[in-house]
């Protein structure tokens, strides 16, 4: 891959073109933010970086590129109604939904937490690559495509594929893109997801159709992510005419614009400006594309404002207040367990020789050991659990348990499922689970108690697998891959989440039965049934590569 890359601080403009670009030039202002993740709490100050931007740098749209869903107990209690109150007071022009938003996706109900805050929202939601029309708790929200009769004036709450804005008497065509990798990586449901540089080519035809020759993608697809799956540097090397890009997924720190002037085969092209603010509202992005009068950029500049430089807005600190004092409370409020040391949950990134997405925890010992509990008390065939590590996001620290600790843990309130697998399929879903290992994947499988596997880490991927035992009458053996067995999971992972095809094949055949109960919950009821806590990593995985 071959692309040039120009980082430009506030106040050196970099030309392109030379001097005739600069006939009539216009510039345009663009304020930015992505993957707050729930933190609402960066409201109040970024409203404050935003008024103090507008006043030095003058009007401008103001863009959020996704995942405003998952990660705090501000959004666990809210569901994002607390976030959208805030984008509402800064005004935001356009939002496009991340991975995330698609968490709380219910196999009977859908997503109705994601529709309520688009019923909230004023402003509209962009998704070019994203279809909402088979779910139905979003049709009255469905606005006209670009490529058809487009609205003259976007309407708030909305879900299109692009829309026209005017800014400072220039016309500005802005489409949505969200990550491919939502299909397994969240719940979507319902909601299709295409592919982003098919969007991305019609959307930039749509608008040059109409003479529009400023164009900006608003992409949760990360800056440099999987190539594989697609990311922002990939859509500007390819999809010729998108003069800007705005991203998120990536939680990228950008601190000045990153601008392409090739293509992938190192031809030249014309530029594309590349920004992303980093995460959880640490910062404002800020930036100015100036463009020639033909539509071409000539100039970027831009900068990241970070949030703890500024004092939060009085009128936003007053709106937070109620929901800050109802999540201190829920976090605060203890389950009745004392912990007497920590519950790790380690990950190669932290610096862990082992991590709970390639290894056996402790934590993920009692995780999955109270999940069957709670799936036993259903039915008492149920012969395993299994958690993936990916929805393990936090340890557990020693001393009384919280329930804001636990809803940390397990953040994206999963549901216990009981699904009717074979042997052979039940096989199967741990080759997918061991197939990164010793390298890390968040679908690898942590297990419960009177399970026993053996696999070798030396052998290729899909071929790992040496044995797989569970207790049956007390005994453990060897599984029968003609057989039927019950097994616990949650959702997410029941439904293929991690590219659990296996498992999403038997949620396809009406093998799987949601039965309630949320994965912190169910941790909660485990830990205060067994009033002393001392798991332990027991040899439940055993991989004979490393011993």
């Amino acid at each position: 891959m071959r692309f040039i890359t120009q980082r430009v601080v506030l106040g050196v403009a970099v030309g392109l073109l030379g001097s005739s670009a600069y006939a009539a030039p216009y510039t345009l202002t663009i304020f930015h933010t992505n993957d707050l993740h729930g933190r609402t709490d960066q409201y109040p100050p970024l409203v404050t970086a935003l008024a103090e931007a507008r006043e030095r740098f003058g009007d401008g749209l103001l863009l959020d590129a996704g995942d405003i869903f998952s990660g705090t107990l501000y959004f666990n209690e809210f569901k994002g109604q607390d976030a959208v109150e805030f984008m509402n007071l800064m005004g935001y022009d356009a939002f496009v939904p991340g991975n995330h938003e698609f968490d709380l996706n219910d196999p009977e109900h859908g997503h109705q937490a994601l529709a309520a805050l688009f019923e909230a929202a004023d402003f509209p939601i962009l998704g070019a690559n994203l279809d909402f029309s088979s779910a139905p708790e979003f049709g009255e929200l469905l606005g006209d495509s670009i490529n058809g009769e487009p609205e003259l004036e976007p309407r708030a709450g909305h879900l299109y594929d692009g829309i026209v804005v005017e800014q400072n008497g220039e016309r500005i065509g802005i489409f949505g893109l969200s990550t491919p990798s939502s299909d397994t990586v969240s719940s979507p449901g319902n909601v299709t997801i295409g592919d982003y540089r098919e969007a991305a080519e019609a959307m930039v035809e749509a608008f040059q159709a109409q003479g529009i020759d400023k164009i900006v993608a608003l992409t949760h697809l990360g800056y440099d992510s999987d190539p594989a799956v697609g990311n922002d540097i990939l859509l500007a090397q390819h999809v010729e005419g998108i003069d800007v890009i705005i991203g998120g997924h990536s939680h990228t720190r950008l601190d000045a614009p990153v601008l392409i002037a090739e293509n992938d085969l190192g031809e030249p092209k014309s530029p594309t400006v590349i920004g992303q603010a980093n995460e959880y509202g640490k910062y404002l992005g800020v930036m100015q594309v100036t463009f020639d009068d033909d539509g071409v950029v000539t100039e970027a500049t831009g900068e990241l404002l970070a949030a703890e430089d500024f004092e939060p807005d009085a009128e936003a600190a007053a709106m937070l207040a109620p929901y800050t004092a109802r999540i201190e409370a829920l976090r605060d409020a203890r389950v009745g367990v004392h912990l007497a040391e920590a519950l790790a949950n380690p990950r190669h990134g932290a610096g862990d020789e082992r991590s709970v997405r390639a290894d056996e925890t402790a934590l993920g010992n009692l995780i999955a050991d109270g999940q069957l509990k709670a799936a036993r008390r259903v039915n008492p065939e149920v012969v395993l659990a299994l958690q993936n590590g990916g929805g393990i996001r936090e340890p557990i620290a020693a001393g009384e348990v919280t329930v804001g600790e636990l809803i940390a843990v397990q953040p994206f309130g999963n549901r216990l499922t009981l699904m009717d697998v074979t042997g052979a399929e039940l096989w199967e879903t741990f080759e997918i689970a061991l197939a990164s290992a010793p390298e890390e994947s968040g679908a690898f499988l942590q297990v419960s108690g009177g399970t026993e596997i053996q696999y070798d880490s030396r052998r290729p991927a899909g071929e790992r697998l040496v044995s797989l035992k569970v207790t049956q009458g007390g005994e453990l053996v060897d599984i029968d891959l003609e057989r039927t067995y019950v097994i616990a999971t949650n959702n997410f992972t029941a439904s293929g989440g991690d590219n659990h095809e296996a498992l999403e094949a038997a949620y396809d055949d009406d093998r799987s039965h949601i039965v309630g109960n949320t994965d912190w919950e169910m941790l909660r009821d485990y830990l205060v049934a067994k009033g002393e806590v001392a798991p332990r990593v027991e040899g439940r995985l055993k991989d004979i590569a490393r011993q």
